[in-house]
C-alpha cells in the first residue's frame, strides 16, 4: 500500500497527547439518529463503518447542552450521567475499529424551533417563526457551565474530544456577530466583548476535561450575512480561542439564513479555502478546512499548499465511508464521490427525517440495508443503465449474482447524462464515472447499443429480470404542440439548436434546470462539464474573501444571460415551491439574477409562428419566442415488464415504475433494496 499520491492527506497528525492517523476529519452532520436513545445502535454502526474506512477523526452530529438549546422539542441533548452508557456504545464501536471520535456540542440559540429559545439579543431569525429572549447574565453563566458539563460527560463516555459549534449562525455565532448581538453590557459591543462568550466556554471546558483531551472549535471564518464579523475580528477571535485552550480550529462558512450558497453542488470545490488559510497564518495550532471538499486530490492540494493542516468532510463520508482507505490503497477511482445534491442528507434533516445519502442509501441504514453474499447464485438481467439499473446491477453482482446489464444507448448513465450538463450540476458527472468503474470491478456484463424484448429475456433463461428502462418526456395536449418551434428538454440537452428567445413550459426541477442551461453563457449540450471558476462564482454572488467588509459581502455582478427566457407553470403557486429546501432557493436566485421571467397560473392556448399564446389572470398574451421547450412531466417506459412470466421473476423500478418528477434518490434506493433482497 502506497501513500505517495496523497502523502499530506494521509500523514499522521501529532497533537502531543494523542495522534490522528491522517488529516481527514468527518465533519459534524445531524442525522436524526442523535435524537432518540433507541437509535444509538444504528448510530454506532454508522460511525464504526467510517472508522473502519480509515477516517482520522469523526465528529458526531450536534448535541444540545441544555433544553433551551434544542433544535426542536426533544432533540438530542447530552447533559445527564444517565446518557453515558448509550454514548459508550458509539465510542466503543469506533475505538474497536481503530478510530477516534469527538462529540459536537451545539446550542441552537435563535435557531431553536420552539417558543422558549434565547439568544444574545431578542432578534428573530428570518428562517424561524419564534422570537428569542435576550439572555441574562445568569443565563449566560449557566449556559457556559452547561457546555463544560456536556464536555465532561463526553470524556466519561470515552469520547476522544469535543467540538464546540461556533459557526453557521448558532448561539455562539449569534454572540460573536453584530448581526444579532445588540447588547450594551460586557457581552456585546466590541469584538473583545462579543467573543467573551465562546472564550469563556472553551476555558471552562478545558478546566473540566484537563489537558489531554481534544477540543475543536468550529469558527465562522466567513459569515456571508450583513453585520457579520470582519476578517480582523475573526482572526482576533481565533487567537483568543487558541489561548483559551482549543486544540484544533475547524472552519465554518456562512449562516443558515445567508443568501449566498455554501454547500450546494453549484458551489465550486474548495471555494472557501482562502478563508481558512487567512486564519491558519495567524495560529500555531492545527487548522482544518471545510466545505465542498469531496475528492482526495482536492484535500491533498489544500494541505500540501499550506492552506490548512486538515480537511473536514461530512457528506463525502456519507457517500463513501471508505473514502480514506480507497485513496490510500490506490483505488481513488472507486470512491463514491459526494455530488452535494443534499437530497437525502440535509434536506431530510430539515424535513425531520433520518438522513441518508442519494448516492449511498446504506448511509445511516447500515444495520438495515445489508448486502449478504449469496449462496444461491441467480442469473439476473437488468434493462436500463440509468440510476436505478446501475444501482441494482452493481449491488447484485457484488453479492455474487451473475448480472447482465443492457441498454440501447452507447453509454451508461441515463438521466444523469442530462443532469451533468446543467450549469452547477457538473458533479453529476462523478456519478457516471463511479458507476462505470463499479460495473467493471463488480463483474457486471455490460451490453450497450443493445435492444432486448420480452421473448428474448424469457428464452435466455434469466431467473430475475429488472426493468429499469426509465421514462419518456410527456408532451401536453396544447394546440400546435407539433410545431417546429417545439423541443423537448432532451432535444435541448442533446444538441438541438435553440434560439435567443425561449419559453420553458413546466417549472419543476427539470424546468429550472433547463432554464439555467439556456441562460448560462457557454453551456453546450453533450459536452464535458466545465464547472464555474471560484473567481466567477464569487463575483456573481458578491463575495470578496480578501475584504474586511462585515460578512465579506460586496455588490453582486451577475454575468449577462445567454438568452431571454420565460419559465411558466399552470399552478398559481410560487415557481419552484416544490424544489428541495436547501437548494431550491439557490435555483430561484440564479434565474432571478439572469432576468428569467417566471410566470405562474398560465393557460397555454396555442403555439404558432408568432410564438406561444398564453392566458394569465384572464388576460391573453403572446410570447414572441424562437422556441418552446417542454418540461411538463414524464411517462414511464414499462413495455418490457411482464407480471405473468412463468419461471422468470420480473421487477419494475425507477422511472419505469413511477415517472412523476425525476427522482434519482428514489431510483438508486429502490435498486439497492431490490439487490439486497434477490
Amino acid at each position: 500500500m502506497s501513500n505517495q499520491r496523497y502523502p499530506h492527506m494521509l500523514e499522521p497528525l501529532d497533537l502531543g497527547f494523542t495522534t490522528l492517523k491522517n488529516r481527514v476529519i468527518m465533519g459534524s452532520m445531524h442525522t436524526g439518529l442523535e435524537d432518540r436513545f433507541w437509535n444509538m445502535g444504528k448510530m454506532a454502526a454508522y460511525f464504526a463503518e467510517r472508522a473502519k474506512g480509515g477516517t482520522g477523526l469523526l465528529i458526531t452530529g450536534g448535541y444540545n447542552p441544555n433544553r433551551r438549546g434544542w433544535f426542536y422539542p426533544t432533540a438530542g441533548t447530552f447533559n445527564s450521567y444517565a446518557d453515558i452508557p448509550n454514548h459508550r456504545r458509539i465510542t466503543s464501536a469506533v475505538h474497536n475499529e481503530g478510530g477516534k471520535i469527538a462529540l459536537q456540542i451545539l446550542h441552537a440559540g435563535r435557531y431553536s424551533y420552539h417558543p422558549f429559545s434565547h439568544s444574545a439579543s431578542a432578534k428573530k431569525a428570518a428562517i424561524n417563526p419564534f422570537k428569542p429572549k435576550a439572555m441574562s447574565e445568569k443565563e449566560i453563566r449557566s449556559t457556559i457551565k452547561d457546555f463544560a458539563k456536556s464536555a465532561r460527560l463526553a470524556k466519561l463516555a470515552n469520547y476522544d474530544g469535543v467540538e464546540v459549534m461556533g459557526s453557521e449562525g448558532y448561539l455562539i455565532n449569534q454572540f460573536m456577530a453584530p448581526h444579532v448581538n445588540k447588547r450594551t453590557d460586557k457581552w456585546g459591543g466590541s469584538i473583545e466583548n462579543r467573543m467573551r462568550f465562546p472564550v469563556e466556554i472553551v476555558k471552562e471546558i478545558r478546566k473540566a476535561v484537563g489537558e489531554e483531551f481534544i477540543i475543536l472549535f468550529r469558527l465562522s471564518m466567513m459569515e456571508l450575512v450583513e453585520g457579520g464579523m470582519t476578517a480582523n475580528e475573526i482572526i482576533k477571535s481565533a487567537l483568543a480561542l487558541e489561548k483559551a485552550g482549543v486544540t484544533i480550529m475547524n472552519t465554518g462558512i456562512g449562516w443558515h439564513e445567508a443568501r449566498v450558497p455554501t454547500i450546494v453542488t453549484s458551489v465550486p470545490r474548495a471555494a472557501f479555502r482562502d478563508a481558512t488559510a487567512r486564519v491558519k497564518k495567524e495560529l500555531s495550532i492545527p487548522v482544518c478546512a471545510s466545505n465542498r471538499i469531496n475528492t482526495p486530490e482536492v484535500a491533498e492540494d489544500i494541505i500540501a499548499s499550506g492552506d490548512a493542516d486538515l480537511v473536514s468532510m461530512a457528506r463525502p463520508l456519507l457517500a463513501d465511508p471508505h473514502f480514506v482507505n480507497k485513496a490510500a490503497e490506490g483505488r481513488a477511482d472507486e470512491i463514491n464521490v459526494c455530488i452535494a445534491c443534499n437530497q437525502a442528507c440535509i434536506d431530510h434533516t430539515f424535513e425531520m427525517k433520518r438522513a441518508s445519502c442519494m448516492v449511498n442509501p446504506q448511509a445511516c441504514h447500515e444495520t438495515e440495508l445489508v448486502y449478504i453474499p449469496v449462496t444461491n447464485k441467480k442469473k439476473v438481467a437488468v434493462i436500463g443503465a440509468g440510476p436505478a439499473g446501475l444501482s441494482v446491477s452493481t449491488a447484485a453482482a457484488e453479492r455474487g449474482h451473475d448480472v447482465t446489464l443492457y441498454d440501447m444507448a452507447s453509454k451508461i448513465g441515463g438521466q444523469f447524462n442530462y443532469a451533468k450538463q446543467i450549469p452547477g450540476k457538473e458533479e453529476f458527472y462523478e456519478m457516471v464515472k463511479y458507476y462505470g468503474r463499479r460495473v467493471e470491478v463488480s463483474g457486471v456484463d455490460l451490453k450497450l447499443n443493445t435492444k432486448v424484448d420480452t421473448d428474448y429475456l424469457e428464452q435466455a433463461g434469466y431467473d430475475e429480470v429488472v426493468v429499469a428502462t426509465g421514462i419518456n418526456p410527456r408532451m401536453p395536449p396544447i394546440e400546435g404542440i407539433d410545431h417546429k418551434k417545439v423541443l423537448s428538454y432532451i432535444d435541448v440537452l442533446t444538441g438541438a439548436k435553440v434560439g435567443k428567445k425561449v419559453a420553458v413550459i413546466g417549472a419543476g426541477g427539470i424546468g429550472f434546470d433547463v432554464a439555467e442551461f439556456l441562460v448560462h453563457p457557454g453551456a453546450k449540450a453533450d459536452s464535458t462539464p466545465r464547472p464555474q471558476s471560484v473567481k466567477d462564482w464569487r463575483e456573481e454572488w458578491g463575495v470578496d474573501i480578501d475584504s474586511d467588509n462585515p460578512g465579506h459581502l460586496i455588490e453582486k455582478k451577475p454575468h449577462a444571460p445567454e438568452r431571454e427566457v420565460y419559465l411558466l407553470q399552470r399552478k398559481k403557486s410560487v415557481l419552484g415551491a416544490g424544489l428541495n429546501k436547501t437548494s431550491g432557493w439557490v435555483h430561484r436566485a440564479v434565474l432571478k439574477m439572469k432576468d428569467v421571467e417566471m410566470i405562474g397560473g398560465v393557460s397555454y392556448d396555442k403555439i404558432d409562428d408568432e410564438g406561444l399564446h398564453i392566458t394569465v389572470k384572464g388576460k391573453q398574451r403572446v410570447l414572441h419566442v424562437d422556441n418552446v421547450v417542454i418540461c411538463a412531466g414524464q411517462e414511464s417506459r414499462k413495455e418490457l415488464y411482464s407480471e405473468d412470466s412463468g419461471k422468470t421473476n420480473f421487477h419494475l423500478i425507477g422511472g419505469a415504475e413511477f415517472a412523476g418528477e425525476l427522482d434519482a434518490k428514489r431510483a438508486i434506493k429502490q435498486g439497492a433494496e431490490l439487490a439486497a433482497s434477490l
